[in-house]
């Protein structure tokens, strides 16, 4: 896949999750993955979800705002999962094109 192709994809991938979660998606926000079991349990949901768009946004808690947690607002351009110049959640569980201020469970510093 050629850069430019791979920037269309990620564009088109970010609108397509952008209208799901705006037309009212129901995730699973709480509770966030604050410890290596919690983590390790929604890593392996999001395995057998397989390249189901839906369920991977749906077990990850995506929102379209970051979310305060523990008094640290979670946003996905502050997760180390978070590739900047692509704006690209690279946990390859998810392996995703998103938006700096969306957040999703697994944020991790």
């Amino acid at each position: 896949m050629t850069t430019d192709s791979k920037e269309l994809a990620d564009v088109s991938g970010r609108e397509e999750v952008r209208g799901l979660l705006a037309g009212g998606l129901t995730t699973e926000v709480q509770p966030r993955a604050d410890t290596h079991e919690e983590v390790t349990q929604i890593v392996a949901r999001l395995r057998a979800a397989g390249g189901d768009l839906k369920a991977k946004l749906v077990i990850a808690g995506f929102t379209l705002e970051p979310i305060e947690h523990s008094g640290i607002e979670e946003a996905c351009e502050t997760c180390m999962y978070y590739v900047v110049h692509r704006r690209f959640c690279e946990l390859p569980e998810l392996n995703l094109p998103v938006e700096p201020q969306w957040s999703c469970r697994l944020w991790r510093i």
